[in-house]
């Protein structure tokens, strides 16, 4: 009976193991998601024709890709910021729950239950 119980208890141990992974996993893939399309908006606007049109596209491409997603471009004191946006997985850790907790998304006002990416460029 002993055994029987202890090996319940190692497998629970693993199953719990393996669903996190999983969830982290997806949140990793979502942030590399994020981050490649931070990067081609950082690209695209670095040309001197870029616009508004560059920015919708990549923003409808993050919509696809993430949940809620959202491009943009910001600037503060000369330097250039691209920022994507989303809704964070709902079994992730929150900020509050977070040890080392991330600094704000480029200062600027982010809903509470989203997560950002924001790459900072030189046009």
């Amino acid at each position: 009976m002993l055994a029987v119980a202890l090996m319940a208890v190692t497998a629970l141990g693993l199953i719990a193991g393996q669903l996190w992974t999983a969830r982290e996993a997806r949140a990793m893939a979502m942030r590399e998601h994020a981050t490649w399309i931070a990067d081609s908006v950082a690209e695209v606007m670095r040309e001197p024709s870029a616009g508004d049109s560059a920015i919708r596209q990549l923003s409808a491409r993050a919509t696809v890709l993430l949940p809620h997603g959202e491009a943009s471009v910001g600037e503060r004191g000369g330097v250039s910021a691209a920022r994507v946006t989303w809704t964070a997985l709902r079994d992730s850790p929150r900020a509050d729950d977070v040890i080392d907790k991330p600094e704000s998304c480029g200062n600027a006002d982010v809903p509470k239950g989203s997560s950002c990416i924001v790459l900072a460029f030189a046009k």
